[in-house]
């Protein structure tokens, strides 16, 4: 395995970081957009449960990529095998747990509390939606097909705004933070399995 470029020993708590101070960035751009992240932001019992039931098919979504063989993929996987792997495995569920509900807020935050609805009051909703999901798509360009991706990702969050008939920006941040959850134990399991095998050989 090619070593993480995360230190094991800071890595949980410089993730928690640099994604927390995504909230002071949505915090700045409102201010100068003159547009308040935390406006749609409210909580609803029917919000949990559209964010839960959205959660699925996304991460049946990335069940299936771990399936699949091609080239694009399997280089997506091991980058973040190889990256995310030696820092996941050391941790105890709750702390991906933590980390993944800090993602969610922070940048559901900054991507539909601010810069969607900043481009959608110049362009239109439409424009809105995709221009600030390239954005969302090329901040995640880990490899050309994971920033077409999280492109599309991107307009499934912005699309789950009016999950239910109103805006609440909780239903997103639900889906978000309970995806990456997932998807971190999935990466935290598989690569505790290679130390196994690696260990037996």
């Amino acid at each position: 395995m090619d070593k993480s470029i995360f230190k094991f020993d800071d890595f949980f708590k410089s993730a928690c970081v640099f994604e927390a101070s995504l909230i002071i960035v949505a915090v700045v751009l409102g201010w100068i957009a003159s547009i308040d992240p935390f406006e749609n932001l409210h909580f609803s019992e029917m919000a949990i449960v559209y964010g839960v039931i959205g959660t699925l098919p996304l991460f049946l979504m990335f069940l299936a990529l771990e399936k699949i063989q091609g080239d694009s993929v399997v280089q997506i996987k091991n980058l973040l095998l190889n990256t995310l792997g030696p820092g996941l495995h050391r941790y105890h569920w709750t702390d991906l747990l933590i980390l993944a509900s800090i993602a969610g807020v922070s940048e559901e935050l900054l991507f539909r509390g601010v810069i969607q609805p900043w481009i959608e009051h110049a362009w239109g909703a439409t424009v809105g939606l995709i221009a600030s999901n390239f954005l969302f798509g090329f901040v995640h360009a880990i490899t050309p097909l994971y920033a077409v991706l999280a492109t599309l990702m991107g307009i499934y969050l912005g699309l789950s705004l009016t999950y239910g008939g109103e805006t609440n920006l909780l239903v997103p941040i639900i889906i978000h933070g309970f995806y990456d959850f997932l998807a971190f134990v999935v990466l935290m399991r598989i690569y505790r399995s290679s130390l196994s095998t690696d260990e037996s050989n």
